[in-house]
């Protein structure tokens, strides 16, 4: 009976053991909280198995953390306002900075989702965003940003990785900023779409102007040849009576402004 006993709370030792143990996921890492809400310094690695029976321990992401950036209005450098520009922000948290960041850092940079998973600096990312956008928007007319893309992906990247460098934040870095949607104003649209219409009417108007200057030009040289045109006809005329005359040509001419036989009389 005592063996039955013993062997019967080892098992529910083990039991609390394995209900009572938090497994960091691959891309996390964790700190543990004790009952007394203090929280330990040492970070938790991917991998660790962590007694949970007295205290918690929490999880932070820190893999290709994605900040989505959307529907922002930045006025643009030909001053109308962007009527959507969006973004997307991949960053990474440095392992060992986890503890500082969660202990040290404002807990309103940080952003918890529905699993309780805490984002680090996430609130904070989004933010440093907004302002690099707003700031880099700036250079570019309204119409032009679409053809600088990249460089403005660029600007938007080095900006946020000089704010966390000013603020000494070496545990976050900025891997990827991509740009969706950037949408000029109705106002600019409507501006950039009858300058449009406007130069294909210019066109027209020059490639008909040409058209008919090149009318003009043939009428005229037609004109200035006129002279000439009567002249060879009447050599042309003359050639003929010489040949009559000289009894070489043996057809009958008619003149070429023959209007037939008038007032011949019939002997």
């Amino acid at each position: 009976m005592k063996k039955i006993v013993l062997a019967t709370a080892a098992a529910i030792a083990v039991g609390a053991l394995a209900t009572g143990c938090t497994v960091v996921d691959t891309g996390e890492v964790g700190l543990r909280v004790n009952f007394d809400k203090t929280i330990e310094a040492e970070e938790r690695v991917a991998g660790s198995f962590n007694q949970t029976i007295i205290g918690k321990i929490l999880t932070f992401p820190v893999k290709d953390v994605s900040v989505d950036v959307q529907n922002l209005t930045p006025l643009a450098a030909d001053n109308s306002t962007m009527k959507e520009f969006d973004i997307s922000v991949i960053y990474n948290i440095t392992p060992a900075s986890v503890s500082d960041l969660y202990i040290n850092k404002s807990r309103s940079f940080h952003t918890v989702d529905k699993s309780d998973d805490i984002y680090l600096m996430h609130a904070y990312i989004y933010q440093t965003a907004r302002n690099a956008v707003y700031k880099t928007a700036r250079k570019y007319e309204a119409l032009n940003m679409n053809d600088n893309r990249a460089q403005i992906e660029q600007e938007i990247q080095e900006i946020m990785v000089a704010t966390l460098n000013d603020e000494k934040l070496n545990g976050i870095v900025i891997s990827q900023v991509r740009v969706g949607s950037m949408v000029p104003s109705d106002a600019v649209k409507a501006s950039a779409d009858n300058l449009v219409r406007a130069k294909n009417e210019e066109k027209t108007k020059e490639v008909e102007v040409q058209i008919a200057k090149k009318e003009a030009e043939r009428i005229a040289a037609l004109n200035a040849n006129a002279g000439a045109i009567s002249y060879m006809q009447a050599q042309a005329q003359m050639k003929i009576a010489e040949g009559i005359a000289e009894g070489k040509v043996q057809t009958v001419v008619i003149p070429y402004d023959f209007k037939g036989m008038v007032n011949v009389g019939v002997k």
